[in-house]
């Protein structure tokens, strides 16, 4: 009961906030009311009400109305409350939340912060890791995030077409990070269903309307093609299995068809973006029978492509990676050398060389460097991976090499 109510609660957030937003027409505030509903609804619900999204808006609403009545300051919204317009309960304003939450005034870093907060419902500790900076700092970073929406008095409406470019990059990267915190996990669990799923409904959201954006349909793409391989990315007992181990008879192949299809619709709206070199990187992972089927030559070359698009590390750690299945272990270990100043730190560069080194057969440098990145991993599957890994390899076991 408890984890069916924390996950309708966690579905519902965004589109109560959305509800308080659009009637009351004060983001902050319905985003303080709407916590203080979950909270109530958290701690009062024995059993799950019939109509669950409108015992939220509808306490939601009481607590937004007590507090315009005590504020003698905002006069003007006291009185439109007191005959509020009718509320259309149906109507899901989680889309309106994600443009509004990415107002161009907002910093890049403040508008993913906030969104991953308001429509993701993700902890500021989850935040935080997604940003690899401290709690703390993630706190108060959305902290300021929502004291800049306030004196914006930023209207709760959906941009008009000519706003739409200046704030879709952002939008797109908030749904890559709500993507990849669910697919990538944190803590205790490996995959977060709840948010991939969301993601990836608000990727279709938004590619609904926006159907003619290459790099909108080359997102939802890569989701699909990354989340068919979720139930091959854990074992019976939760723990990870990494890519060239899995099943892929376990694979979702309507997921892969579907991916497919948008990704080819993607490549013909025009210009190639990141989000669509990802997917059609994805794709060639998903229609190879195995690792070694692979096309790695066409992995690297989309990869090389990529980071001078990009010139992201963690783009430049994959091609190391290719680099290594079509030239040997030796040429990826020569391209990770130059990425210790970019990613210090980073327990995906440890498990790179890891790899590697297993790879090229020196079985005591990749135990160590498994054994590193798995003390400086955040998600318990990995590290008990990691760690495992490292203690097959000590002990002369043999393990298939990952990737």
């Amino acid at each position: 009961m408890k984890d069916s109510v924390e996950d309708l609660l966690r579905e519902l957030a965004p589109q109560v906030l959305g509800a308080l937003a659009r009637r009351f027409g004060d983001f902050c505030a319905a985003e303080d009311a709407t916590q203080e509903a979950l909270l109530a609804a958290a701690t009062h619900w024995d059993e799950i009400p019939d109509n669950p999204r409108g015992w939220l808006i509808q306490t939601g609403s009481r607590k937004l109305l007590d507090q315009l009545r005590a504020d003698q300051a905002r006069r003007r919204r006291e009185v439109l409350a007191v005959e509020p317009p009718p509320v259309v309960y149906e109507r899901d304003n989680t889309l309106t939340v994600l443009f509004l939450c990415c107002h161009p005034a907002l910093t890049e870093a403040s508008a993913i912060a906030l969104t991953l907060r308001a429509v993701g419902g993700l902890t500021t500790g989850e935040i935080a890791r997604a940003f690899l900076v401290p709690e703390a700092t993630m706190g108060q970073r959305i902290s300021r995030a929502k004291q800049k929406v306030r004196s914006l008095d930023a209207p709760f409406r959906m941009p008009e077409r000519p706003e739409w470019a200046s704030r879709l990059r952002s939008v797109l990267h908030v749904l890559y990070l709500i993507f990849n915190e669910g697919y990538a996990g944190g803590g205790g669990e490996l995959v977060r269903v709840d948010l991939s799923a969301e993601a990836i409904r608000l990727a279709r959201m938004l590619r609904a309307l926006l159907s003619d954006d290459g790099e909108v349909a080359g997102l939802l793409a890569l989701m699909l093609l990354t989340d068919a391989r979720r139930p091959a990315r854990v074992d019976a007992a939760g723990d990870l299995v990494p890519l060239a181990e899995q099943d892929r008879r376990r694979w979702l192949r309507p997921l892969i068809v579907e991916g497919t299809a948008v990704l080819d619709a993607a490549f013909r709206a025009g210009a190639v973006g990141p989000f669509q070199l990802q997917a059609a990187i994805a794709a060639l992972h998903d229609r190879a029978a195995s690792t070694q089927d692979t096309d790695w030559p066409q992995i690297l070359a989309l990869y090389g492509l990529l980071e001078r698009m990009t010139a992201n590390p963690v783009v430049a750690l994959n091609r190391a990676v290719a680099a290594a299945m079509v030239d040997g272990p030796a040429e990826g270990l020569r391209l990770l050398a130059a990425l210790d100043g970019r990613l210090p730190g980073s327990h995906r560069l440890d498990a790179v060389r890891g790899h590697l080194h297993e790879l090229a057969g020196d079985a005591a440098a990749a135990a160590g460097h498994y054994r590193a990145a798995g003390s400086a991993t955040a998600s318990i599957p990995e590290r008990r991976y990691l760690t495992m890994r490292a203690a097959r390899l000590n002990a002369g076991g043999n393990v298939v090499p990952g990737s």
